[in-house]
């Protein structure tokens, strides 16, 4: 059994991920409570209780998961006065034969299915407010911190695999702004048969390439997943004008329990757990970075 996720919040995730799978729970249930530990952890600063607002102020969150024995996905996109943005987009995927809810759609669902409800000033720490106060008086603007996504997968001893996002996505972004994390084959996506791959960084950039998918297909066409990860990074690069503004990490698991990562920048973290070595404790590692 092995988990993986992105960022430096994959301190959380992952070993939070592999207890979960270990103790006999299911992929998606180990992706839902990995990325959960992570969107209540107020010191990952890119998802959930710890993320950035809006430019008005205000915490909207994206998030979505895969199952892939199933096949099956939930996403939910702009939702404001929850915590747990993973756990409203499962019972997406569970409750309704839609995929994707969003904004005062996916708020209504929440609240139809019991979620706790939240005021917006407690879903920002300090540290949230220091930081809109410097957005609001110039000294800072939107941005990609480049760790503000946190992706998630994890395979169990039988081969099945799940994967989900979550993100509290750019810093002071215009209000309904969505990136990749939420949007099936762009920032995250898994066939059983193959593997699976997701995401972080600046996620217009993902979107048009439909980046998790694409690596997804490299590893069903042979390449292992380092190797994948670094080819949809060179065809990502390809699209774009302007390489130099490339904001990207990538990480994928085969079905084989072989991981790889690629990323357009140095020092991207992400973390794996793995059942054959060091007792399945979480170790971390540094994204190979793909030039040309």
């Amino acid at each position: 059994m092995i988990t993986l996720s992105t960022g430096p919040s994959a301190r959380v995730c992952t070993p939070a991920a592999y207890t979960v799978l270990a103790s006999g729970s299911s992929p998606i249930d180990a992706v839902q409570a990995g990325l959960m530990a992570a969107e209540v952890d107020p010191t990952c600063d890119d998802i959930g209780r710890g993320g950035r607002p809006d430019a008005n102020g205000v915490m909207s969150l994206d998030a979505a998961i895969m199952d892939g024995p199933t096949h099956r996905a939930g996403a939910v996109a702009a939702l404001t006065g929850y915590v747990h943005p993973i756990a409203v987009a499962r019972k997406v995927m569970e409750e309704t034969p839609h995929v994707f809810l969003v904004g005062q759609g996916a708020r209504d669902f929440a609240t139809k299915h019991g979620f706790p409800v939240q005021p917006n000033d407690e879903l920002l720490t300090d540290a949230a407010r220091d930081a809109y106060a410097r957005y609001r008086s110039g000294e800072s603007k939107p941005e990609a911190t480049g760790h503000d996504t946190v992706g998630c997968i994890a395979m169990d001893d039988a081969g099945h695999i799940a994967v989900g996002c979550s993100t509290s996505g750019l810093d002071f972004k215009i209000p309904g702004r969505v990136g990749d994390s939420p949007i099936i084959g762009s920032g995250l996506y898994v066939d059983n048969a193959v593997g699976a791959a997701t995401c972080l960084g600046m996620g217009e950039q993902m979107m048009q390439v439909c980046l998790a998918y694409r690596v997804v297909l490299l590893m069903e066409r042979g390449l292992t997943p380092d190797e994948a990860c670094a080819e949809g990074m060179r065809y990502l690069r390809s699209k774009r004008a302007n390489a130099s503004d490339l904001n990207c990490l990538v990480i994928a698991l085969n079905r084989d329990g072989e991981t790889g990562a690629a990323s357009s920048r140095q020092r991207y973290p992400w973390h794996v757990a793995d059942s054959r070595a060091d007792g399945g404790r979480a170790q971390a590692r540094e994204a190979a970075v793909v030039t040309a």
